[in-house]
């Protein structure tokens, strides 16, 4: 069977768990990148099956539409998400647009991510800031709980706690941080309200767009319920988990 750059393809030695597109082949290994979960991976060409993939399969359809409100008027809160990977932002940010929230992307590598997010935080003020891209966990270098057998958690950390000593209070800056596999436990410790992976599996390009969606349209000073928002991302508490936290959203009347 024959490949070309832009195929969508499953492993055959994964049992077809996971749909990518390939972004590049050199000889007899090709480079892929997820659909729907944030990863990036390698397979020999023999280890491929081609995948018929429907773009309507990459809608969120687990997830439940907003409710309609109209006896109010409301105002969600700002998102500010900050991701290295282009396509997954983008993704996200039509998540967003479709729901009627407010929300700025900005693409920044995860090693970028330390020294400008305080930057990004001064420039648009959010009430709710996502820190995510790729991550991987390398389970033959070690300890679970060592930051350095994770390719990128110790940036995520860095930014997190940069992120926090602009706004200390979760409950004025929520703070959405992590990828697949990253160090769930160090990244509350550095002071997100919601973090992956407490599992250390792979999460859903939309798991943290899916948590900034709850926070920002949940009522301000009301508690959120947080099984019931980990409950909406693709793999439950296993991908993500966090703090018992505040709605962001403002509760107006008349409209």
């Amino acid at each position: 069977m024959s490949f070309i750059v832009g195929d969508y393809v499953t492993r055959n030695s994964y049992n077809n768990d996971v749909v990518f597109k390939i972004t590049s082949i050199n000889g007899e290994l090709a480079f892929l990148k997820g659909i729907q979960v944030r990863l990036w991976a390698d397979a020999l060409l023999t280890d491929l099956q081609k995948y018929q993939f429907d773009e309507r399969e990459a809608d969120d359809t687990f997830f439940d539409d907003l409710d309609v409100r109209s006896e109010y008027f409301y105002l969600p809160g700002k998102i500010l998400h900050i991701d290295a990977d282009e396509d997954y932002l983008n993704r996200c940010l039509k998540f967003y647009k479709k729901r009627h929230l407010k929300a700025i992307g900005k693409k920044l590598s995860e090693e970028e991510m330390p020294s400008k997010v305080r930057v990004l935080l001064e420039r648009y003020r959010p009430d709710i800031v996502i820190i995510t891209g790729h991550d991987a966990y390398y389970s033959k270098k070690g300890s679970i709980k060592d930051t350095n057998n994770y390719r990128n958690t110790k940036y995520f950390i860095e930014a997190v706690r940069e992120a926090r000593k602009f706004e200390k209070s979760h409950d004025k800056l929520a703070i959405i941080a992590g990828a697949c596999q990253s160090n769930y436990e160090e990244l509350i410790k550095a002071g997100a309200n919601f973090a992956s992976s407490p599992k250390r599996i792979n999460i859903h390009a939309l798991d943290p767009a899916i948590i900034a969606s709850i926070l920002a349209t949940s009522e301000h000073n009301k508690t959120v319920d947080v099984l019931a928002v980990l409950s909406k991302t693709k793999y439950g508490s296993d991908g993500m988990g966090g703090l018992v936290c505040n709605g962001m959203m403002y509760v107006g009347f008349p409209r």
